[in-house]
């Protein structure tokens, strides 16, 4: 979540992982706070207080720490990203709108699209994006991802009483409560209401559950809308 860390650190962090694990490493940025008002305000008090949505001043700054194109007599002309002889690895946007599938396209940077949580459709954000994508120096490995959440398993009953933990803890998440994940037991003794039922059933669309075969076949429809027409 860039907005919460200064581009420098991201930056020598990110170019360290690059140097011990070479084409192995991608660096993926979100623009949200990606926690609660209170966390992401305790992540940020320490930082300059800059107002609004500044995702778009971090971005720049942290690909201006590669290419080195600080305007003339910029103070940050004096500082380098350590180590310097490694470059960063390539950066992905993650984003849950056709807002950040333009800004992506348009600054030629990998896109990954959250549909875990998303309302926006997966499907027009990945072909926006291919179709507006322009090359960048820093995407050298440019592509299109939708990151979605699967439970599988050997059956689909089996698949279906696993996915009951991530069921409730959803439910747990939209109310606030960020505590660890529940068990599948727990889960299934949980008290529901008809209103938690309903909840769950509507996150369930954002949802892959059953054997391989059954996740395959729920899954082949996006991946054939999103394919790029040859």
């Amino acid at each position: 979540m860039l907005p919460n860390h200064a581009p420098l650190m991201v930056a020598e962090r990110f170019k360290m992982l690059e140097a011990l694990f070479p084409d192995r490493i991608d660096l993926g940025l979100g623009r949200a706070p990606g926690t609660d008002g209170a966390t992401a305000y305790a992540l940020r008090s320490r930082l300059d207080r800059r107002e609004g949505d500044d995702f778009l001043e971090r971005l720049h700054e942290l690909t201006l720490w590669e290419t080195r194109d600080f305007p003339p007599n910029h103070p940050f002309n004096n500082v380098v990203a350590m180590p310097d002889d490694t470059p960063l690895p390539p950066i992905w946007l993650l984003g849950s709108s056709d807002y950040s599938s333009e800004l992506a396209a348009q600054v030629g940077m990998g896109f990954a699209f959250a549909h875990h949580f998303a309302s926006y459709d997966a499907v027009e954000a990945l072909l926006n994006y291919r179709t507006r994508f322009k090359p960048f120096g820093l995407a050298r490995n440019a592509a299109r991802h939708s990151r979605g959440r699967v439970v599988a398993a050997e059956t689909d009953a089996e698949a279906e009483r696993l996915a009951s933990s991530m069921d409730l803890n959803r439910l747990r998440r939209d109310r606030g409560q960020y505590l660890p994940l529940p068990s599948v037991e727990e889960a299934l003794s949980y008290p529901y209401t008809d209103a938690e039922r309903t909840s769950i059933a509507r996150n369930r669309s954002r949802l892959f559950v059953g054997s391989p075969a059954t996740v395959m076949a729920k899954l082949q429809p996006m991946i054939t809308a999103s394919r790029p027409m040859s």
